[in-house]
């Protein structure tokens, strides 16, 4: 966590504050969080089978990300209560789509038109 008297702080709080695609960026640069947005959209909807899909993943980081995924709206959270067991589910909202499209985008660009080091 950043101190929030650093000159860190304040300059990433400028840029978020100058442009929303910057608070965008700073966010998804947060380990494992375009993983489990496109572990969502591949039809993993419940903790286990996330966890599962992204196997290094841990419980805390999972959870976290799912948070804050859902504190964004990108995805929104069920809980089936009704059943004996209650399960909780999630899946991607509009925005949610939109912005796995773009990234999915943003993929193909990178491999194809990018030339990154070895």
């Amino acid at each position: 966590m950043r101190k929030l008297s650093s000159t860190n702080y304040y300059n990433q709080t400028y840029l978020e504050e100058k442009c929303a695609l910057n608070e965008l960026l700073h966010l998804l640069s947060k380990r494992w969080l375009t993983d489990v947005l496109f572990s969502i959209e591949e039809g993993n909807t419940r903790f286990s089978n996330i966890k599962e899909d992204l196997k290094h993943i841990s419980d805390n980081i999972l959870a976290d990300r799912l948070k804050l995924l859902e504190h964004y709206k990108l995805i929104s959270r069920h809980d089936n209560l009704h059943e004996l067991s209650s399960r909780i589910e999630y899946s991607l909202t509009e925005s949610g789509t939109k912005l796995s499209d773009m990234l999915d985008q943003l993929c193909k660009f990178a491999e194809s038109d990018i030339d990154f080091p070895d």
